[in-house]
């Protein structure tokens, strides 16, 4: 993995098949692929609603702004195909632990299964490691099995602490030391 760090510009690291760097503008009908494909069991305000929003207008004015639906969580790319499947990345000041970036990712559909999640995430821990942070976390739907086991090859492990929803479901919190 290679990070690349230039002051006044975004992260961008590298990986054998991957590359995770900012969203371009062109690329808001994956983020809108992304919301119409989630799980029903995910809460509406991360779907897409009745009325179709977000559109794919409103999230190209998103990353215009560096706002991006993924809360500029970087894309991710594959180098052969040059396409952006997902994103994984890091969010700060989120609803985990003071101080510590929650790590989080989101591939389609048609690329689960090929381990890119687990190879995008490992670049993201290595940049977070290097960056001087020491430990991470992670939530994670008790019934998202795919990103628990991803979490888990990562050597993420439960905090003791679960979110219930009647709706939705548990939310588990994960955390690694780095």
């Amino acid at each position: 993995m290679t990070a690349e760090v230039i002051p006044g510009r975004e992260v961008v690291l590298e990986t054998d098949r991957l590359l995770l760097r900012p969203w371009r503008v062109a690329e808001a009908v994956v983020q809108r692929e992304l919301w119409a494909e989630r799980d029903p069991r995910v809460p509406p305000h991360r779907r897409i609603d009745a009325a179709g929003h977000p559109t794919v207008a409103e999230l190209e004015e998103a990353i215009r702004a560096g706002r991006s639906s993924s809360g500029g969580l970087l894309a991710v790319e594959r180098k052969a195909a040059r396409d952006v499947i997902g994103y994984c990345g890091l969010i700060h000041g989120g609803r985990g632990f003071e101080g510590e970036p929650e790590l989080a990712f989101e591939l389609l559909r048609r690329a689960w299964g090929r381990g890119y999640a687990t190879e995008a995430a490992t670049a993201v821990l290595d940049w977070a490691r290097s960056s001087g942070f020491v430990r991470l976390w992670a939530t994670v739907w008790e019934w998202n099995t795919a990103s628990r086991r991803v979490l888990d090859k990562l050597g993420f492990t439960e905090a003791g602490r679960k979110e219930e929803d009647a709706v939705h479901g548990t939310t588990l919190v994960t955390t690694k030391r780095l």
